[in-house]
C-alpha cells in the first residue's frame, strides 16, 4: 500500500492555476524530497494533502483511503504537520510541554499516558530537560525542535514538512537533518520534506519530487540529481519564476 498517492490533483485560485495535473505516489518509508522555487504550488499541494484545501479536482489517497471520504478525519491523525517557521511571539506565555501537548489530537482517559508522549517527544528532539522553559525563551533552533516534537508526539505514520529549515543557522539546520533522518530510519516514519537545500535533499533524500505547478520530476534521488540536462532545466525554470515574480 501507498503511504500517499495523488491522481490528476488540481488547484485553482480563481482563474490561476496553480496545481496542474499532478499525479505522483509514496511509499511507506521513504523520505521525498520536494523541491521547486517560491511559488511553485509546493504548499498548496501540502494543504490539498491536509484537508485545508479541498476543492481540488483529483483524487488524494492516504494510506488507502479518499481523504475526501468518511474516513478523512481519522486519516489526518496519523499525519504530522510541520509549516514554514514562522517568529514566535516572545510574550507568549506557554511552556515548551504545553505546546508539545497541543498535538495529541485525542486526550487520552489516562494523563500519565499522555505525559510520558510528551516526554518521549521531547527526548527524540533533544529537549526533554528545557520542557517547563517558556517557549519565548529558546534559540531559533531549538523553538524549531519543539514544533517538529509538537509533530511527533501523536505518534504519526506520515510527517509532512514545509521548508522548516529556512532562517535557522547551519549548524542548527545539519542537528536538524539528523533528527529528520532518525525519525525516517529509526522511527520509519514515512517523510515528505520541502526544501530549497538542493545538496542536503541530494544526501538525505531517497526520492525526489519537482514540483513546478506541474510535475517536472518524480523518481530517485540519483536519477535527477546525476543528470546534467535535468538539473540544468530545473535552474532555468526556476530562474523563470523568479523573474516572472519580480517583473509583477
Amino acid at each position: 500500500m501507498h503511504a500517499v498517492e495523488f491522481e490528476g490533483v488540481s488547484f485553482a485560485y480563481g482563474d490561476t492555476l496553480v496545481l496542474d495535473n499532478i499525479t505522483f505516489s509514496v511509499e511507506k518509508g521513504d523520505l521525498l524530497g520536494m523541491i521547486g522555487p517560491n511559488g511553485a504550488g509546493k504548499t498548496t499541494l501540502f494543504s490539498c494533502m491536509l484537508g485545508l484545501l479541498s476543492n481540488y479536482r483529483g483524487t488524494i489517497r492516504i494510506f488507502g483511503h479518499d481523504i475526501r471520504g468518511s474516513n478523512g478525519r481519522k486519516i489526518f491523525q496519523k499525519i504530522g504537520y510541520i509549516p514554514q517557521r514562522k517568529n514566535i511571539d516572545s510574550n507568549f506565555p506557554a511552556t515548551i510541554d504545553e505546546i508539545v501537548s497541543l498535538g495529541i489530537t485525542a486526550k487520552s482517559k489516562n494523563d500519565k499516558n499522555d505525559e510520558k508522549r510528551i516526554a518521549s517527544a521531547l527526548n527524540t528532539v533533544g529537549l526533554l530537560g528545557f520542557k517547563k522553559r517558556r517557549i519565548s525563551e529558546l534559540s531559533g533552533g531549538q523553538q524549531q525542535r519543539v514544533l517538529i516534537a509538537k509533530a511527533i508526539v501523536n505518534e504519526p505514520e506520515l510527517l509532512i514538512l514545509d521548508e522548516p529549515e529556512t532562517g535557522i543557522d547551519l549548524e542548527t539546520q545539519n542537528r536538524f537533518y539528523a533528527l529528520l533522518k532518525k525519525l525516517n530510519q529509526e522511527q520509519n516514519i514515512t517523510i515528505i520534506w520541502s526544501s530549497h537545500d538542493l545538496d542536503a535533499v541530494n544526501k538525505l533524500a531517497s526520492r525526489v519530487a519537482c514540483v513546478n505547478r506541474s510535475m517536472f520530476f518524480h523518481g530517485e534521488t540519483h536519477e535527477f540529481f546525476e543528470n546534467p540536462d535535468l538539473l540544468k532545466a530545473y535552474s532555468e525554470s526556476s530562474m523563470q519564476v523568479h523573474m516572472h515574480t519580480h517583473d509583477q
